[in-house]
């Protein structure tokens, strides 16, 4: 059985998340095939990310896989990753020093789409020249910027090049560039190679962004590459880019902009394939936050306007993820000065007690012991302090307030109620958790899970101690709000799944054009939620299935079904959905060609980067069609595919004057996609 598994083409996908990078082998299955997808997860393992040097973590985890398969590596074709590095630097704030040049524009227009806030302290450059909206070029004058590239060639690890209208004309980008790499040999992006969208502000902002993250995106795809080859896989490369297609990494290496989202674009791949499902809510739960986003048509959904990542909108395709704190280690408190209180979950995440209990002992069964022995309940029973372990040189800049707190924290959680003495301390601990300096341990629902026997990788004695004093907090008639740690745990659980109702059906309401918070908080969509009966019988329900990825997914959205009027499919490997999206996606790639009408009779062309006029309509569209298709078969090549499909869709924009059809412009798009090719 073993060599037959050898002998079958592997595919090795991988996922760098924020704390584990999974890994799986899958391999497609022999045979006619049964079930929604065609093919099987032959391993999967995990291992945590190191972020100094993402190569250790991939090694730990592609390292883990291989040997639970017993696979030879050189059975492997394929690999692919998806990754949250673009993500975590643009939130970070991080990447290289870029120079702007900036063709046609003023000063003024780094106001507008946050580019003057992006740009920082980077350096910019304008000069003359772009093209109005017909193609019709302005004067170029390169020659201020050629007189500063001795200078900035030693300053800067790339440029970012944006001219006014270069999506009618990009001319002036191309010169631009060709100087540049000329004189400094270094990486230079052209905003027209990343978006053909109007907007000369934004689609500088993305290009300014996607300078930044070249160097960055290829220390990755180098290291995983020589982490392969050490390994002898000598297989094609992919990545996944925040639409969820699959691209070469010689393409993610020019276009990293287009990375991010990545990891939610992967885990819907994944649960789409898992499921065989075109129309799905795909609601990932983890421990710190809930992403919810729709399939359509087999499709992610994509942000319309653009991912925002950071606080900048940019202009690149992403999935419509939509993030909620909402998870495994929320924080758990109570409603304020209700007489029945509702158990309030999040956004906060706490450290839960039963994984305090496994690495702080004594000391946190200590303190939860004592605070029990108390005839009443205290305000800050069961929660704790610790340091997170960051460099003391993160620690610079703290008020004498907050350096006073922080020096009393040490690497022993304390219990708060010791901590301590006012509410302005309160606030004070409060900055120092939202600067990564600090974490506050407390009751969560992954406790509540081990109260239970629901979960059982941390310590569930410390868990039921937590449960225990939470159980005690008093409503507003001065009872105790549950009768045991049974009892609480399982109201706790409970809010969890009928919050992830809530999220879910929020998404839902927002993707149909309503304002998702206020709707699904409406006293009629909460009703009907609830099921409560009255003599106006409402109920609400999707039009779809959800889809619940996540470790803890079946646990938690158990009880999801009969609160969203569909079903809840948990697929069997959930927990490593973005890897195995990854791994099983499809390259797909377009090209776009615009014609518009300078003056009557005359039909101009701005395709593949050339400008040509065209005396009658029908022969400018069929060369936009020619050259839509010619261009999409290259950057598919380019992309990793041979066998690919091309669908070409056509926008006319016409008015009609005294009965007569009047040209103004014509948009059309070239889709091609296709499986990426694997190693012979």
């Amino acid at each position: 059985m073993r060599s037959n598994r050898k002998k079958r083409p592997l595919f090795l996908g991988i996922d760098t998340g924020g704390t584990y990078t999974d890994a799986v082998l899958w391999a497609e299955t022999e045979g006619p095939q049964e079930g929604p997808n065609k093919g099987k997860v032959l391993a999967k393992a995990k291992a945590l990310t190191t972020r100094h040097d993402l190569a250790v973590g991939i090694s730990g985890a592609v390292d883990a896989v291989l040997q639970k398969a017993g696979a030879d590596t050189g059975a492997i074709k394929l690999v692919s990753m998806s990754t949250t590095l673009a993500t975590n630097a643009l939130v970070e704030g991080q990447g290289g020093r870029v120079a702007l040049v900036m063709i046609g524009f003023s000063e003024a227009d780094l106001a507008r789409d946050g580019l003057k806030a992006a740009l920082g302290t980077d350096p910019v450059l304008f000069c003359p020249g772009g093209h109005d909206v017909h193609g019709n070029t302005a004067g170029l004058d390169l020659s201020g910027i050629e007189a500063m590239l001795p200078e900035l060639g030693s300053s800067v690890s790339g440029f970012a090049v944006c001219a006014y209208f270069a999506t009618r004309n990009p001319a002036h980008e191309v010169a631009a560039v060709k100087l540049i790499r000329d004189r400094t040999g270094l990486p230079v992006t052209a905003s027209h190679e990343l978006s053909n969208k109007l907007g000369g502000p934004r689609r500088a902002l993305t290009t300014l962004l996607n300078a930044r993250l070249i160097s960055m995106i290829d220390r990755l795809v180098t290291a995983t590459e020589g982490f392969l080859k050490r390994r002898g896989i000598a297989a094609p490369l992919m990545v996944v880019r925040g639409d969820g297609a699959l691209v070469s990494a010689a393409f993610a290496r020019q276009r990293p902009i287009e990375t991010i989202l990545s990891g939610p674009a992967a885990s819907l791949v994944g649960a789409r394939h898992m499921t065989g499902f075109d129309n799905a809510v795909v609601s990932d739960i983890g421990g710190t936050t809930t992403d919810v986003a729709v399939l359509d048509k087999g499709q992610p959904r994509l942000d319309p306007e653009g991912a925002t990542v950071g606080g900048f909108r940019t202009m690149v395709e992403a999935v419509a993820m939509r993030t909620f704190g909402l998870g495994g280690d929320s924080e758990v408190a109570l409603e304020d000065g209700a007489l029945n209180p509702k158990i309030l979950l999040g956004p906060r995440r706490l450290v839960p007690l039963a994984l305090a209990g496994m690495t702080h002992g004594e000391a946190v069964t200590a303190e939860l012991g004592r605070q029990l022995r108390s005839p009443n309940p205290g305000r800050m029973d069961g929660r704790f302090a610790v340091r997170t372990g960051v460099p003391d040189r993160l620690a610079a800049g703290l008020t004498a307030p907050e350096a006073r707190l922080y020096d009393t924290i040490g690497t022993v959680a304390v219990a708060l109620d010791k901590l301590l003495s006012s509410n302005a301390q309160n606030a004070t601990l409060d900055r120092l958790v939202s600067r990564g300096l600090v974490h506050v341990l407390g009751f969560t629902p992954s406790d509540a899970a081990h109260v239970l026997g629901k979960q059982a990788n941390w310590d569930p004695i410390v868990a039921r101690l937590g449960a225990k004093l939470f159980a005690r907090k008093r409503d507003g008639r001065g009872q105790a709000i549950a009768t045991s740690p049974e009892a609480i745990s399982q109201q706790v659980l409970v809010a969890l799944t009928r919050l992830s109702a809530e999220v879910i059906l929020e998404t839902a309401f927002a993707e149909d054009g309503l304002d998702g918070a206020s709707t699904v908080a409406h006293a009629l969509v909460q009703r009907a939620v609830d099921g409560r009966p009255g003599i106006a019988r409402l109920s609400v329900a999707l039009d779809r299935p959800v889809i619940g990825l996540g470790a803890s997914a079946p646990l938690h959205y158990a009880g999801l079904p009969q609160l969203i009027g569909n079903d809840c499919v948990v697929p069997e490997d959930t927990d490593v959905a973005n890897a195995l999206g990854a791994v099983v996606g499809q390259v797909r790639v377009s090209a776009e060609a615009h014609i518009s009408q300078p003056k009557e009779g005359l039909f101009r062309l701005a395709a593949g980067g050339r400008v040509r006029d065209f005396l009658d309509e029908a022969s400018a569209i069929a060369a936009a069609d020619t050259d839509v298709r010619a261009t999409a078969v290259v950057l598919a090549r380019e992309a990793g595919t041979d066998n690919l499909e091309i669908e070409v869709s056509t926008q006319f924009r016409i008015s009609t004057v005294e009965g007569q059809r009047m040209f103004i412009e014509a948009h059309l798009v070239a889709v091609a996609s296709g499986r990426p090719r694997i190693a012979a």
